[in-house]
Parts: structure tokens; C-alpha cells; sequence
């Protein structure tokens, strides 16, 4: 079966000495598309057409908010960044709901009480403010223990 997907590439100018196609493991695709109860045979094509699909997503995902996210000048990627394309980003809004913005429990609860407009900008520019000032409070920390 390897040699059969192996072939399903079309073209085989891969070159390199990595034999493998993809990186995620056909096995476990196989069982999230089986338990569709739709479903009751794979093509082992499609398992891997499936599996090339899902890792060129990840990668302009990553690759996206990356180049547009605030971890590109410590040359990191946070789930922050994950989370701001999801918001931002018109084709990446159905990730919204899966990769929502992290916010304080305590901080929910509020929104949950009483009015969630006003409340959710605030909450956005301080969280936004307290990452700006989470570097310099580092910072000032070991300058204070130096002197």
C-alpha cells in the first residue's frame, strides 16, 4: 500500500531522500474519516490526498499568521497569532470558534454578567497592552537586581 500511495503524488519529481509524502500519519486520517457514519470505504487515495490537503492548510495557516502576526520579531509563532488571523482574516474566520482568543476566567464571568460590547474592547486593549508591557516589566525586573 506505501508504494501505492507513494505513486498517488502523480509526477514523483520529489527528489530528496525523504521517502515518505506526508508528514501525518494516514492511519489516524483514516479513522476520523471512518467514523463519519456516511462512511463506509476509503479509497487509500483519498486518505492521502486528504492527509497533502490538511498539511498545505497548516502550513499557509502558520505561514499567514506568522507574516502577519506580533511573534514575527522574537521569530516565534504563539497561538495569539493563530488566534488573531482566525478573527481577522475573512477566509480564515470559520476558525474562529476553534481557535478562540484566550481570555482570564475572571474576565468572562464579567462578560458573561453584564454587557459584552463595550466590555470585550476594553478587555481586548488590555490584554493587548499587558503582552507590549510583559517584555519591558522582564526587563526592568533584572535592571532593578543589577543596581
Amino acid at each position: 500500500m506505501a508504494a501505492r500511495l507513494k505513486g498517488a503524488g502523480g509526477g514523483g519529481g520529489g527528489g530528496g531522500g525523504d521517502p515518505r509524502l506526508v508528514s501525518l500519519p494516514l492511519s489516524r486520517i483514516r479513522v476520523i474519516m471512518k467514523s463519519s457514519p456516511e462512511v463506509s470505504s476509503i479509497n487509500p487515495d483519498a486518505i492521502f490526498l486528504t492527509a497533502k490537503a490538511t498539511e498545505l492548510f497548516v502550513q499557509y495557516l502558520v505561514a499567514h499568521s506568522y507574516k502577519h502576526g506580533q511573534g514575527k520579531e522574537n521569530k516565534a509563532l504563539t497561538y495569539n497569532d493563530l488566534s488573531r488571523t482566525a478573527e481577522k482574516s475573512e477566509i480564515f474566520q470559520f476558525l474562529a470558534d476553534i481557535l478562540p482568543k484566550k481570555i482570564l476566567a475572571s474576565k468572562y464571568l464579567k462578560m458573561l454578567e453584564g454587557g459584552k460590547g463595550d466590555q470585550k474592547e476594553e478587555e481586548e486593549e488590555e490584554e493587548e497592552e499587558e503582552e507590549e508591557e510583559e517584555p519591558k516589566s522582564e526587563d526592568d525586573s533584572e535592571d532593578d537586581g543589577a543596581c
